[in-house]
């Protein structure tokens, strides 16, 4: 797509290169030029380099006057917006070095089916569990939104029940099929994720989206209404089910620790912990996840402050959809599907992968 280098380069111009080009991201920095994120990696646009002038004046083209205010006042400012019908993008606008700085994420318009994504069949069977708390965690950047989105498009067409979505901001937007979807932005519709969670106790839920547990009290929120009756999902910034665990239980003062663990080890249906790499085999990016999904066992592990234990118990509970993230990145790295770069560097144990690479291409010569 070519923009004339004379005339002033517009956000929709900008906005149709980042569809156009398959762009997860978009950034927009003094001293650089415009630069799409793609499969991955950042790629600078053949155009003139930013001045604080032209930053500014593409961040305000799209920011309403809250916004701003909030981004003179915060710092920053973080809200969602529709890009036409071909796409909405999350966006992030914050002050740096005394300027004006930008990151827009895309968000697909359709959405995957759980299959599609990487998902075992019997994750599916977790979807009509009538209570319980669902944890899908990982890094920024990792596909969590989008696999929540999935899994709650999934809830919306099978299952005839009131979903309640508390986001910040609202990235995904779900038409009522089977089900009614409520979706309450933070900011706008409700000032705090525990505040909304109160509220929603009172509005008939069936399920409901935590966008992020960011505090105690959002935590102690969702444990709850999984307790009470509801089916919850919600995200955190963690790698694996034992290391989730352990940071939620660590988030409460000690003399609470021990009543969460057993609120964990009754509520907890499972967790999802998930990374994105690049393809290896066409462009694109993968996901690869450990899935755990509580047994009795895992649920004691998780009463008694046995959490180093669960990793063991994810590897042997095939038959309940349960993997390891090291199993699923060997399962892609044989199928040709990551490369033995990113194999290596996002398995928790390299050394065994290894050997069973060994054992893998010994096999194949036999």
């Amino acid at each position: 797509m070519d923009i004339d280098q004379d005339a002033a380069v517009e956000m929709d111009q900008l906005l149709q290169m980042a569809v156009d080009y398959g762009a997860s991201d978009l950034h927009l920095a003094v001293g650089a030029p415009p630069i799409l994120r793609i499969h991955g990696d950042l790629q600078q646009l053949d155009l003139d380099v930013l001045v604080p002038e032209e930053t500014e004046r593409l961040v305000k083209s799209i920011t309403s006057p809250e916004n701003q205010q909030q981004l003179q006042e915060n710092g920053g400012a973080d809200f969602g917006f529709a890009f036409g019908t071909q796409a909405r993008f999350r966006v992030s606008v914050f002050k740096t070095k005394g300027h004006y700085g930008m990151v827009l994420r895309q968000i697909p318009n359709s959405l995957m089916p759980l299959d599609k994504i990487g998902l075992p069949s019997q994750i599916t069977e977790l979807l009509f569990r009538p209570r319980g708390l669902v944890l899908v965690t990982g890094p920024t950047g990792s596909g969590k939104t989008t696999t929540l989105a999935s899994m709650l498009n999934f809830i919306n067409e099978k299952r005839s029940c009131h979903i309640i979505t508390i986001e910040d901001p609202i990235e995904y937007y779900h038409p009522h099929k089977k089900s009614i979807v409520t979706q309450r932005e933070i900011g706008s519709d409700v000032p705090t994720f525990s505040e909304a969670l109160r509220r929603a106790l009172r509005q008939d839920p069936d399920v409901i989206l935590v966008g992020e547990m960011r505090d105690l009290e959002t935590m102690q929120a969702a444990i709850t209404a999984a307790e009470t009756g509801h089916l919850v999902f919600a995200t955190l910034h963690t790698t694996g089910a034992a290391s989730t665990v352990d940071r939620i239980v660590d988030a409460f003062p000690t003399d609470q620790q021990e009543q969460v663990r057993m609120q964990l080890s009754v509520g907890l249906v499972s967790v999802i912990s998930q990374v994105l790499m690049p393809r290896a085999d066409k462009p694109g990016r993968v996901a690869a996840f450990e899935i755990m999904v509580s047994t009795p066992g895992i649920a004691a592990m998780i009463r008694d402050g046995n959490t180093h234990r669960i990793t063991s118990d994810i590897q042997t509970g095939a038959k309940f959809g349960m993997q390891t993230l090291d199993s699923h990145l060997l399962s892609l790295y044989v199928a040709g599907r990551i490369s033995y770069d990113e194999l290596v560097t996002k398995s928790r144990d390299v050394d065994t992968q290894l050997e069973k690479i060994k054992e893998l291409l010994a096999a194949q010569k036999g």
